[in-house]
């Protein structure tokens, strides 16, 4: 079984106690079974049924009931514009809403109800190799493409992260992310259903509503950690906690100085995308290097490659394409095998898109996208990553997104744009270009400083870099 804590034979499943929280609602183990099961039982056939992924104890219900029922959940995004919308409930077939439904939408409704239930009836237990989910991607680069996930690619991705990081059911799991993506709905909800642990979900990623949540591990991505560090009497209320862990984009390293210096607890960096889950994690009883995501989880192996297929050497200098393999991989891309055997290399690596590079205790360090973070400057591969690291060093620099732009010259410039509170902003952008010339190469420095008042980020805090243009 998948959800292994709901099973009514597994000892803690009729546990009166709170093991889900989101808000000011809580439901015990027992509760969300029965209401689950009662929802799976009125589902009218086993076709992909949409979820409206609200921050509610209602989609938790609607999640675990498509789980037990067998049918393929599809995680809505709140926000979701009609466009997108329409994109995915066609593209992945969807007929009905489990539970309540997106307000744009006219397909019939399942509802679900959380009070008053009878027993709940046994459920035949789907195989692990059916489909659990179609997670569709943020859709950077062209429509949203659905990821497919088998039950056994869930329970093996909880049950890496379960042995990287000591998660046991003794665990509560605190977060406010979204539950339409891998980090807050697998990761923060579904993986405490696994191990049998409690979730607090804060509804909103706010650092007073971490630091008031009562947990042992807090989830969070950077764009929240940062808010975290800059409000010290919640930083230090985490103090209590045994993990803080952070996923989803790169930490900066100030900002992981700083919640380890106010909370006394050095951060877990982890990697992972829909298509891989999380394939790299530094480890609970391990070392935690800044802007690193550390080393393959249980089950999982690594190489980097260069541009000719050839490894790259473990200097932890040398950038190359990150390719892996484990058993919690994708099973493909909806209804797109072209673009599914593209990802895939002739010996059965799935290339992640992303450069890294990797040391020779096998600790990883992402680099970027290869497609927008590798940037070809005058003979040199510069990582936009390691730039970005050298810059956000400096006091005065708060945000910032390294990218590569066309020049006649140098085929790619190094262009960085900056966020600051700083004034004499002439001025600062050569402070900042002879900033990184002192710390990189020569090469590497920023042959443009552009400032803009925000960084473009999605729902997860990752900044969308091909939004970035240069001023006309």
């Amino acid at each position: 079984m998948l959800l292994t804590s709901l099973d009514p034979n597994h000892p803690g499943a009729t546990d009166a106690d709170a093991a889900v929280t989101v808000g000011s609602e809580s439901m015990s183990r027992a509760e969300v079974y029965r209401a689950a099961a009662a929802l799976a039982a009125a589902l009218p056939d086993a076709r992909p049924a949409a979820v409206h992924a609200t921050p509610t104890l209602d989609t938790v219900v609607a999640v675990t009931a498509c789980l037990l029922a067998g049918v393929t959940v599809v995680p809505i995004p709140p926000d979701s514009g009609s466009a997108e919308l329409h994109h995915i409930l066609s593209d992945a077939k969807v007929t009905f809403w489990a539970g309540p439904p997106h307000p744009s939408s006219d397909l019939p409704t399942v509802p679900l109800h959380r009070r008053n239930l009878p027993e709940a009836p046994m459920l035949v237990v789907p195989a692990d190799d059916t489909r659990a989910m179609i997670m569709y991607t943020s859709g950077t680069t062209g429509a949203p493409k659905g990821v497919e996930l088998s039950r056994r690619a869930l329970a093996a991705g909880i049950d890496a992260l379960a042995d990287a990081w000591q998660w046991t059911a003794d665990d509560t799991v605190v977060h406010g992310l979204p539950l339409f993506h891998l980090h807050g709905l697998v990761l923060g909800v579904l993986g405490s259903l696994r191990i049998g642990s409690r979730v607090v979900h804060t509804e909103k990623p706010r650092p007073d509503r971490y630091a008031a949540a009562v947990g042992t591990m807090y989830f969070a991505v950077p764009t929240v950690w940062s808010r975290i560090a800059a409000d010290e009497s919640s930083a230090s209320a985490l103090r209590r906690a045994r993990l803080l862990v952070s996923g989803s984009a790169p930490l900066p390293t100030p900002v992981f100085d700083r919640i380890a210096n106010l909370t006394g607890i050095a951060p877990i960096e982890r990697y992972g995308m829909s298509e891989t889950m999380v394939t790299l994690s530094t480890r609970a009883d391990g070392p935690r290097i800044p802007g690193s995501v550390g080393q393959p989880v249980l089950g999982v192996t690594t190489r980097l490659v260069a541009e000719d297929g050839h490894a790259v050497p473990d200097d932890g200098a040398t950038i190359g394409r990150l390719q892996v393999r484990g058993p919690m991989l994708f099973d493909g891309y909806l209804n797109r095998p072209e673009e599914t055997a593209a990802t895939w290399t002739e010996d059965g690596w799935f290339n992640t898109g992303d450069i890294a590079t990797r040391d020779a205790a096998g600790f990883h360090r992402i680099v970027g996208r290869e497609s927008v973070d590798l940037i070809k400057s005058g003979g040199y591969r510069i990582g936009a990553g390691e730039v970005e690291t050298a810059l956000l060093a400096h006091p005065s620099v708060q945000e910032v997104a390294v990218v590569g732009q066309n020049d006649p010259d140098l085929g790619q410039k190094v262009v960085a744009y900056v966020v600051t509170e700083g004034k004499n902003r002439s001025e600062l952008a050569e402070i900042l270009t002879e900033f990184v010339t002192d710390t990189l190469s020569h090469h590497k420095r920023p042959r443009d400083v552009i400032f803009v008042d925000e960084l473009p980020r999605n729902a997860l805090g990752k900044v969308q870099k091909k939004q970035l243009h240069p001023p006309l």
